[in-house]
């Protein structure tokens, strides 16, 4: 059975059309899908992105949209507009999506990429007529100048390869997301992991270092460490409705599990929280103690012996 169209079509440029193209960070490539002319999927460095619906705007095709889809709707009831900053735009399918479901949000997409900005700007039409306004900037700077209470959310779907940015999960970048949230808002993260799933596990005790209320959602066959995929962080100040949660992505083509309160605690058990002093730690280049000198010998003035 055909999947019943909306109206409201975005009119698609006279030069959209497949092709790979030179962006700031590597390539992109714009396919057409076959089964639908108006479907386009967005690749970025070889990584599928985006999917965007020219003719249906709520049409999300991956699996991580429709559960951050339905974690919204659980929360915050639609179809009242909401202020959303949305950290990674690629093809902005979900700031579409809000701005076809929730017609009045307010929403910032920031996308570092400058030419990939520009070629989804030529590519599907975006303005800010379409419902968002996207802005080139790195995440977590952008999110600096956003005002301290005013978004109902954040989503996060910024990735380096299949990798979320390092500076883009630590407890002082999630300490300035809460700065920007609104009393009960909400932090939505897309992370991509495999088993024993380490990343998800040190997001989620990272999350619970500022945030009183944390879930993770994935799909069974991850948690049960048989495939890699996506995975959905949850957090916020107020207190999350598990039963709406699990009853919200317990249906549809990809159901997810839902680990709230104890079990997300007892399944990031042993995860260190990931700081900005940490990251630089790791990064910092090691140095290493000159050889000691044999009893009975000298050895050579180094610069280290100088520094003192």
């Amino acid at each position: 059975m055909a999947r019943p169209r909306r109206t409201g079509r975005t009119p698609a440029p006279a030069d959209l059309a497949e092709g790979e193209a030179l962006i700031s960070t590597g390539t992109a490539r714009l396919e057409r899908d076959r089964d639908d002319p108006d479907g386009w999927l967005v690749h970025v460095n070889g990584v599928p992105s985006s999917y965007v619906d020219l003719a249906d705007p709520t049409h999300l095709a991956f699996e991580y949209q429709q559960w951050t889809a339905a974690v919204l709707d659980a929360v915050l009831a639609p179809p009242e507009p909401v202020s959303a900053v949305h950290l990674g735009g690629a093809g902005c399918a979900f700031p579409r999506y809000l701005a076809a479901t929730r017609p009045g949000s307010r929403q910032l997409v920031l996308e570092v990429d400058e030419r990939l900005v520009d070629l989804v700007r030529r590519s599907f039409g975006v303005r800010n007529a379409a419902g968002f306004k996207l802005k080139v900037a790195d995440a977590r700077e952008g999110l600096t100048k956003v005002a301290d209470g005013t978004q109902d959310v954040v989503v996060r779907d910024a990735f380096s390869g299949d990798t979320v940015p390092a500076h883009l999960v630590t407890r002082e970048f999630l300490t300035d997301v809460d700065r920007v949230l609104a009393p009960g808002g909400l932090w939505i993260a897309n992370l991509a992991d495999r088993p024993p799933m380490p990343h998800s596990r040190a997001e989620v005790a990272t999350a619970a270092s500022v945030f009183a209320s944390v879930a993770l959602l994935a799909e069974p066959s991850l948690f049960r460490g048989r495939r890699y995929g996506n995975a959905l962080l949850v957090a916020s100040q107020r207190e999350l409705p598990e039963a709406a949660l699990v009853r919200a992505v317990s249906g549809g083509v990809a159901p997810a599990r839902v680990l709230t309160g104890a079990d997300a605690r007892h399944f990031s058990a042993g995860a260190g929280v990931v700081t900005d002093a940490g990251l630089a730690a790791a990064a910092a280049p090691r140095r290493t103690a000159p050889p000691a000198a044999r009893p009975g010998t000298t050895r050579p003035t180094t610069p280290e012996d100088l520094d003192g």
